[in-house]
């Protein structure tokens, strides 16, 4: 079936540049970081643009591999934009597409139509884009409160300060953890932001306060509760961004979040498993003048049509879809088990540490209990069999060799462990945890995604088959660890 794209009567539009094919299209209209390793032909992720269904997937806090059906998906998109280019304008093609992504996504997640949603190719660029709109007040660069890049991202900071011309925005990151990794008390990490912004306030600095929800090992920091009361004291001098780049957050916390006039920023690149760099932010349609102009001011020409973001975009929604389609009951009672085994496994094999991650927390907004309130990133640490831990070259060492069968041309493994030996799986990227004993450590991270929770549903079993391949990739880490080669620095 032709779709119908509006254009001014009796024009045609030749496109002279075709799209070209999809694999290429997935790895296109982001930044280096989505292209393709030469030799390997994965990104700085650790993924592959087509689908690799053997692969245990438990990733999702970094990143995911295309599936069966999203690249099915981003396949027939693109056949449907090559026949529309031959006699439409790219421009107007883009803009359809965009605005029928948008319409859905905004039904799927049960917002207001008036929603707004600009998209944008990175969870970073976002943070860019937010900072353009809060801009200079008094002649004084804006005061920005966010956690340390450990837990959020190592471009964020830069990314708040790239459309600075004269003084650069006062970037104050704020320390979650110690230096041991273990976590700072809540107290007193909203005792910090709460003096920073008054000290900005005081200065008569305006304020962007960016609150992360959920980090890379699962935290909502500052708390929900410092939050609301500054915006309550605050609120004609304190924008609130909401980083929520994991989407690991149900319909009726958007909401919230919206209706208190936060922007809300979201990737279909983490817990959907969509491609990466698939971003977006959501605000109340009040604010949308101002952070169109915003956009406006950072594109370039070559941005108005971004046909990779499409097809990504196109993934993450048909991910969202199928999620949606499954009852909140059963996702909390898959979450459910699925927590209570990896906890046990976590706490009772010597080789692993699990890595302090409070209780979700989200009573302060008075939203309806859903699977968001329930923890779907497991960070852990490891540890070598004499009880030291391991570091973080080695750690960084067990995540690499986790994507392939191993070699044992490196690895002296004791016993048969012909299965395990085999599995090709995926964890977070090792996310930095200080150092103990003059030892820097960093810590692993099995993630449950939507996308495990729609396939547990698929055939009889598969809800225990998850959870029992997950263990799996426990199993493989544990047999990798006594056999690390000694290495030199």
């Amino acid at each position: 079936m032709k779709t119908n794209y509006s254009h001014p009567e009796g024009m045609t539009y030749i496109q002279q540049e075709t799209l070209p094919d999809t694999v290429q299209c997935l790895t296109s209209g982001g930044d280096a970081r989505i292209a393709l390793d030469a030799i390997s032909g994965i990104n700085q992720y650790g993924c592959r643009p087509f689908p690799d269904p053997a692969i245990l997937a438990y990733g999702s806090s970094t990143a995911s591999i295309i599936s069966t059906q999203g690249y099915h998906h981003a396949d027939q998109l693109r056949e449907r934009l090559v026949v529309a280019l031959k006699t439409e304008s790219a421009t107007i093609i883009y803009s359809h597409e965009i605005k029928r992504i948008r319409e859905e996504f905004i039904n799927l997640c049960e917002l207001p139509q008036t929603t707004g949603m600009i998209f944008s190719a990175s969870g970073t660029d976002i943070h860019s884009l937010v900072a353009c709109y809060v801009g200079r007040e008094n002649n004084l660069a804006p005061r920005i409160i966010m956690i340390e890049a450990s837990e959020t991202g190592k471009g964020v900071s830069a990314a708040l300060n790239s459309h600075s011309h004269h003084e650069p925005n006062d970037v104050k990151p704020v320390t979650v953890r110690l230096d041991d990794g273990e976590l700072r008390s809540i107290t007193a990490i909203d005792q910090e932001v709460e003096a920073l912004v008054t000290e900005a306030l005081t200065a008569n600095r305006r304020v962007l306060l960016i609150v992360t929800d959920q980090s890379k090992t699962g935290l909502i920091t500052p708390s929900l509760s410092c939050v609301l009361n500054l915006h309550q004291r605050f609120q004609d001098k304190i924008d609130v961004l909401i980083d929520a780049c994991q989407f690991r957050v149900a319909p009726p916390t958007l909401r919230a979040y919206l209706d208190l006039g936060f922007m809300v920023a979201l990737t279909g690149s983490k817990f959907l498993t969509g491609p990466s760099f698939s971003g977006a932010i959501l605000f109340k349609s009040e604010l949308s003048t101002a952070l169109e102009a915003a956009n406006n001011t950072l594109k370039t020409p070559s941005q108005s049509t971004n046909f990779g973001l499409l097809l990504r975009w196109e993934v993450a929604l048909q991910e969202l879809k199928a999620f949606r389609a499954i009852p909140t009951e059963y996702i909390i009672g898959f979450i459910q088990d699925f927590t209570s085994a990896i906890h046990l496994r976590l706490q009772q094999d010597a080789f692993f540490e699990p890595l302090s991650v409070p209780k979700i927390d989200r009573s302060p907004m008075m939203v309806e209990h859903s699977w968001d309130q329930l923890q779907t990133i497991f960070p852990f640490l490891l540890y070598h069999a004499d009880r030291t831990l391991l570091s973080a070259e080695e750690t960084l060492m067990v995540y690499q060799q986790l994507a392939t069968p191993i070699n044992n041309k490196y690895f002296n493994l004791p016993g048969h462990h012909a299965v395990t030996e085999n599995l090709r799986c995926q964890t977070g990227q090792p996310v930095a945890c200080g150092s103990r004993n003059g030892v820097t450590i960093s810590a692993l991270r099995l993630c449950i995604s939507s996308r495990l929770i729609v396939e547990s549903v698929l055939e009889k079993n598969n809800r225990q088959k998850i959870i029992d391949d997950a263990l799996s990739v426990l199993d493989k880490i544990a047999l990798l660890i006594p056999s690390l080669p000694t290495l030199k620095f």
